[in-house]
């Protein structure tokens, strides 16, 4: 099991950290969808057609998570807010051991 996190802005401006333990082998999407991670629309069940599951990821762990795909690096152009240099799409993020630990930020929008 590892841990990971969610951070997000909430309508007066303070940050919600949330937090859960899962298991390793499945998207960072597919553990945020079972584990109720609001902000996290996921249209495309994870298929890299859409881009409703963008997140940022912490400057401290972008070096452990390989490099995005050409096809990802494309469909973060779709993205409702625009894209950052840590932006990736969740869905793409295939959750490890090393990964114990992930802090990613939530947009303050998928759409």
């Amino acid at each position: 099991m590892i841990t990971v996190y969610f951070l997000s802005t909430a309508k007066d401006g303070s940050i919600i950290n949330k937090s859960f333990h899962t298991q390793t082998g499945q998207s960072l999407m597919e553990a945020a969808m079972k584990n109720g991670i609001q902000g996290i629309a996921a249209d495309c069940g994870g298929l890299l057609t859409c881009a409703t599951c963008h997140v940022f990821v912490s400057e401290d762990w972008s070096s452990n998570i390989p490099k995005a795909s050409d096809e990802e690096l494309a469909m973060l152009e779709f993205t409702a807010i625009p894209p950052q240099e840590n932006s990736r799409l969740s869905c793409q993020i295939l959750l490890t051991k090393k990964l114990d630990g992930l802090t990613v930020t939530l947009p303050s929008t998928q759409y």
